[in-house]
């Protein structure tokens, strides 16, 4: 059973900055897709980032050049570092895995507020 844990929410000031870590088990995930997700409230869920198992990423505009995903596959992990926070980044932030078509987990989700 797949199962993502993710970790490093919180409080955080505009122009500072928070990691998100989520760790994943139930299976090796290193030939998946792996990202970020958001969702803020009355709002639907947006692509934040995602991560391919070769290291390809691709961003959402609206965070590119201020946030960076990464992986260790060594550890089933996904990271996101977020840099130069903005209070609109306020959102429930959740891990994906892609598997293929009609396979995609989700973690329970993290809160990030970042205070103006």
């Amino acid at each position: 059973q797949v199962q993502l844990v993710e970790s490093g929410g919180g409080l955080g000031q505009a122009g500072g900055s928070l990691r998100l870590s989520c760790a994943a088990s139930g299976r090796d995930f290193m030939l998946s897709v792996m990202g970020w997700y958001r969702q803020a409230p009355g709002k639907q869920r947006d692509l934040v980032a995602v991560i391919g198992s070769g290291g390809g990423t691709n961003y959402a505009d609206s965070v590119k050049g201020r946030f960076t995903i990464s992986r260790d596959n060594a550890k089933n992990t996904v990271y996101l570092q977020m840099n130069s926070l903005k209070p609109e980044d306020t959102a429930l932030y959740y891990c994906n895995v892609h598997l293929g078509p009609g396979r995609d987990h989700w973690g329970q989700g993290t809160q990030v507020t970042v205070s103006s």
